[in-house]
Formats: structure tokens, C-alpha cells, sequence
């Protein structure tokens, strides 16, 4: 039985703003939402968009979303500013935090916003590709609840901290959107829908086993660090960066909190015009991806840079439509 449908990318962005406008947001915020979480579902990844929206919903009925709260500056020096996201919309204050991080970077050559108090940013590759478009390269990355083990260890006191780095690439982008763990806790929830094993180990089971079932690593809490104890490093790092950038939460103390809200980011954007070398720069990159392009394959694997599906998905999903669970469109339809 075929358990999906296919919504057009104006449908669902008519219902996303309609429920958004039903629980508490403004005309103008309900229209930037609707249109991110419309945008990551066009993209493909339907894990933090579209099967994300219904939690989203419910965290602001409860409290921990506060729709129309503005973020707020608090400090700044130079190309280094932080901010306060007063509990409002992730996605919200992650673009605000995007374009403030490219507005310094015009100014200083590079610009750091740190953020505080802010919320779940869903798909931190919306903010990449956007600063990429506008010919900024593009890092930023936030801490989690706690979520993921240290390398060695059974409970969870790091965060699969995501991680993104964003170029400007033949009018596109080369986007890389990781977790710090193998795959997101959104994408195992997703294999666990449809059915699916993973690709390769994801976690360990309840009995300490390396697993490849969803399902197992989901019961057990235990994802695999990306890179095993490199990756668990790295994510280590990641939530102290943004601890003490933004003057905001860790992940042990948002994990205190029983809920994931509250959390910590960074955004950075260097303004590629400014460097001397900057009329050389997109021959060097595509030198670069032509000669990655041209590795030995096993079998008929083709070489992919990060984000190149995307492009693809996108291209799609806007012809054909977005293929959503019916389940899920199910109970978006139900918040009208």
C-alpha cells in the first residue's frame, strides 16, 4: 500500500502559514516560517520540515516557542556580536542571525553573530544556502539536549551538535549539513517510518551491539558519533564554542531543563569579494570539484559534493509534487 501523497510546494506553504497564523504568529513571521519549513521540504529533507512541523506546533502551544518574541542584540565588538533570541521562533531568529552575520561581513570582511536563548532551527542547510546565494561563505552550528554518548560511554551527555559550511558554487551552493552523529535522531525517525535500515551502523542496541535498525538505536539512545571518538570530540567543542560565544546554555544545562529549548548558536559569514584573490576564487572551486569528480568509483557509486542532491530533490519535488506520509499531512490538516 502506498503510504505517501504528493503535495504541491503552494499548498503546503498555504496550510503551514494558516496554522501558523491559527497559533499566535504574525502575518509576516507565520509567512518566513511557513516558508522555511515549505522550502526544506522541496529540498528533501523532509526530517526537519514537513514530519517536524506538528512537534514545532506543539512546543509553542506549550510555551517553549514564544511566537512573536524579536531577538535582541546584547553586546558587540567589532565583527563579533551577541545576541539574545528571547525564546522565539528558531527559524525565525536563525535567518535574522544570518543576515546580520553577512550585514557585518560586508562592513568587516567577516562577521560572528552568537546567539542565545533560541530555539530549534530545524534544517540548519536553509541558512548556508542562502548566505551562499549571496556570495558568502557560511559556518554556523548549534548545541542540543543531550542526546548522544561520549566515545566509550553508555549515557548521553553530548549533543549531536549540527554543523554547516556553505560555499558559493556555479550560482548554487556545495552545502555541508551534518549532525555530529551518523545520522539525525529526524532522519532515524524517518527510516523507522518507512520501514527502512540504515544505510550503515547508526548506534548501538540495548545490549551494546553495533546496529544498522533504527528502531534499536532509537530505544537504546545511543547514536553513533560521527568518526567514532572524532566526531564525539567535535561535537565536545562545538557546544563549548557556543557556550561561550553566545553567553547562553551548554548542553548539560538545556538537558537539565528536561526539554529541548533554550539553546546556543553561532553564525559566521566571510564576504568572498573582499579577498584579493577574489576574481580567481570560483575557477579554483570548480578546478577542485572537477578533479573530486573524477575519482575511481566501485560499481556504478557516483561522486556527489554536499548538497548536490539537493538540487536535484529540488527540481523534483517542484514539478511533481512533495511526497509526504499520509499519516503526517494527516495531522498537519488536523491543527486547522
Amino acid at each position: 500500500m502506498n503510504d505517501t501523497m504528493l503535495i504541491a510546494a503552494e499548498k503546503m506553504r498555504e496550510v503551514f502559514f494558516s496554522v501558523l497564523m491559527k497559533y499566535g504568529f504574525e502575518k509576516e513571521k507565520a509567512q518566513a516560517c511557513a516558508e522555511v519549513f515549505t522550502t526544506n521540504s522541496i529540498d528533501g529533507v523532509y526530517s526537519h520540515s514537513v514530519n517536524r512541523f506538528v512537534s514545532f506546533i506543539k512546543l509553542v502551544e506549550n510555551g517553549y516557542v514564544i511566537p512573536n518574541n524579536e531577538p535582541e542584540r546584547v553586546h558587540g565588538i567589532n565583527a563579533l556580536e551577541q545576541w539574545d533570541g528571547k525564546l522565539g521562533a528558531g527559524v525565525i531568529n536563525a535567518m535574522k542571525a544570518t543576515h546580520r552575520a553577512m550585514h557585518i561581513a560586508r562592513d568587516h570582511g567577516m562577521g560572528c553573530v552568537a546567539l542565545a536563548n533560541t530555539n530549534h532551527w530545524m534544517r540548519g542547510g536553509y541558512y548556508g544556502w542562502q548566505a551562499a546565494k549571496n556570495n558568502f561563505v557560511f559556518i554556523a552550528w548549534t548545541n542540543t539536549i543531550a542526546n548522544m554518548p561520549a566515545w566509550g560511554a553508555i549515557d548521553s551527555r553530548l549533543g549531536n551538535n549540527p554543523l554547516v559550511i556553505a560555499v558559493p558554487y556555479n550560482g548554487q551552493a556545495i552545502v555541508l549539513d551534518m549532525a555530529t552523529s551518523q545520522f539525525s535522531y529526524g532522519a532515524l525517525e524517518m527510516a523507522k517510518l518507512k520501514g527502512e535500515n540504515l544505510r550503515v551502523h547508526g548506534g548501538f542496541n540495548i545490549k551494546g551491539e553495533l546496529t544498522k535498525k533504527p528502531s534499536e538505536v532509537l530505544e537504546s539512545k545511543r547514536v553513533l558519533p560521527v568518526g567514532y571518538w572524532k566526531g564525539a570530540g567535535l561535537s565536545l567543542l562545538l557546544d563549548i564554542l557556543t557556550a561561550i560565544l553566545s553567553n547562553g546554555l551548554s548542553t548539560h544545562e538545556i538537558t537539565e531543563r528536561k526539554m529541548e529549548y533554550g539553546l546556543s548558536q553561532v553564525f559566521i559569514a566571510i564576504d568572498l569579494q573582499q579577498l584579493k584573490n577574489y576574481k580567481g576564487i570560483e575557477s579554483c572551486i570548480n578546478n577542485i570539484i572537477t578533479d573530486y569528480k573524477q575519482s575511481t568509483t566501485e560499481g556504478e557509486n557516483e561522486i556527489i559534493f554536499p548538497g548536490e542532491r539537493v538540487l536535484k530533490t529540488r527540481e523534483k519535488n517542484l514539478k511533481d509534487g512533495i511526497p509526504v506520509m499520509k499519516k503526517v499531512w494527516s495531522e498537519i490538516e488536523s491543527l486547522l
